[in-house]
């Protein structure tokens, strides 16, 4: 695991280099049947370092994230050849704690999509249970963990973006609080709702990127609120769960099918087993009912404000000539609600409706210190099935809520299900206060304790 890799190289016990050169030599004998790597970086070995808090790690990067030199096509036609001019802050953190780059990782085209199939290089396959979607928009971050082809991997959650295709994989994923982390350097999706967090093997693995990447900078003024910064991996203690309150949402249950839910139940079991106050709490069914519809509406608005630079003039293609279908849908969506007409009918009141969700969350959270529940309400789909838009934006419907909210919020694999003969990993979500990421993760690391999943 990365924290014992670090403190390897950190004595002289391993080289620095040696990690990246196996995992190099993975991802050159096995991605070519997953398609998780879009870009290697060869020269990956040289560029670590034995000093710093990631002495020696390799970790790959989502597509939508400059790296200088590297690609930067958000697995679009649309920026087919781009390569990015400078290093995204949180890249440059990781460079500076002694980390490499490996490389960039397969994506839903611009984020757009929960299932890892809209990339125009090809979907992501699930190395857990080949043959299904690894999730989404995060797909090939959370499957090169999964595969073990990195240490930690770099995703973005718009709406679920990291935890979603992480439960699928059977691997940790963590959305933090909105505004911890720099999006300097990030194609936004929706800039209101996109985190940058990390995709690990464990929880104290995630604390200790994101530690790293966290925190305020001048070059990212604007998208950082929050000055000091815990050291997340060393402040770790899964033991606080017993001095916890902790919620199990009724309706995630009620919208997830019967053995999803079953696993959230016994994580809250598991839970209460090691000294945590649980209880079933309600946050009303017009809240989840709410969410989806307020999410998209809002995206749609701010995804087609974003694109509006891919004018084909400045560096690659007209966005509208080269993307594909969902991206497309999502442009036309977002311009029609974007004018004078509709913009009272839908977007405004998007705006009304996101602000009553956020208080009515944190109203629940007054009495509990975290939420749990599944992640996703249902297991991820075969390859290439078809599937409804509306089938499709289900997947969202549980991840949407923390990032309306602006809460902290991560999945845990907690254990497998079984879905037409094939053995499905199944993460536990957990959500927390606005800042108050360590409690999200010393609860993640009790049901990590806890948890039935074996890879």
């Amino acid at each position: 695991m990365l924290v014992e890799a670090v403190k390897r190289v950190s004595s002289g016990r391993e080289d620095p280099g040696e990690r990246a050169r196996k995992y190099l030599e993975e991802i050159e004998e096995r991605d070519r049947d997953l398609n998780a790597v879009t870009y290697v970086n060869k020269d990956a070995p040289e560029e670590v370092s034995d000093e710093g808090r990631l002495a020696g790690a390799a970790i790959l990067v989502k597509a939508n994230i400059n790296v200088e030199g590297m690609p930067c096509d958000c697995a679009s036609r649309t920026l087919k050849g781009y390569r990015a001019p400078y290093d995204a802050t949180v890249v440059k953190r990781l460079r500076r704690e002694g980390a490499a780059i490996l490389g960039l990782t397969n994506m839903d085209e611009f984020a757009a999509g929960s299932s890892g199939e809209t990339s125009c290089h090809g979907p992501t396959d699930n190395p857990r249970c080949p043959g299904r979607i690894p999730g989404g928009s995060s797909s090939g971050s959370a499957a090169a963990v999964a595969a073990g082809f990195c240490d930690a991997a770099l995703g973005t959650d718009t709406g679920g973006s990291i935890r979603n295709p992480a439960s699928h994989c059977g691997v940790v994923g963590f959305k933090p609080t909105y505004g911890l982390v720099p999006r300097q350097g990030l194609i936004d999706l929706a800039m209101s709702f996109d985190q940058i967090g990390p995709l690990t093997r464990t929880v104290r693995d995630a604390a200790l990127v994101l530690e790293v990447i966290a925190g305020p900078s001048p070059e990212a003024e604007g998208t950082v609120r929050r000055s000091e910064v815990p050291r997340y991996s060393e402040l770790l203690d899964p033991d606080e769960v017993k001095h916890l309150k902790v919620g199990l949402v009724r309706e995630f249950l009620e919208v997830s099918e019967p053995e999803i839910a079953e696993v959230a139940r016994e994580a809250a079991r598991a839970l209460e087993r090691s000294g945590a106050e649980v209880e079933v709490v309600s946050v009303g069914r017009r809240l989840v009912d709410l969410a989806l519809p307020t999410y998209y509406i809002i995206n749609y608005v701010e995804f087609f404000s974003a694109t509006r630079r891919f004018d084909g003039r400045r560096y690659g293609r007209r966005i509208e000539h080269a993307c594909g279908r969902e991206v497309l849908r999502r442009i036309v969506a977002g311009a029609a609600i974007s004018r004078q007409e509709a913009r009272g009918k839908y977007y405004e009141r998007a705006l009304r409706a996101r602000t009553w969700i956020r208080s009515k969350l944190l109203e629940v959270l007054e009495d509990y210190d975290v939420l749990i529940g599944p992640t996703v309400p249902k297991p991820p789909h075969r390859l290439g099935e078809k599937l409804s838009v509306r089938e499709m934006y289900e997947y969202d419907v549980l991840t949407v809520i923390p990032n309306l909210a602006g809460c902290p919020a991560g999945t845990v694999p907690f254990d497998s299900i079984r879905v037409d003969g094939d053995e499905v990993p199944c993460g536990v979500q957990v959500i927390g206060r606005p800042w108050e990421d360590l409690t999200a993760l010393n609860v993640m690391a009790a049901l990590e304790g806890a948890a039935r999943f074996e890879p």
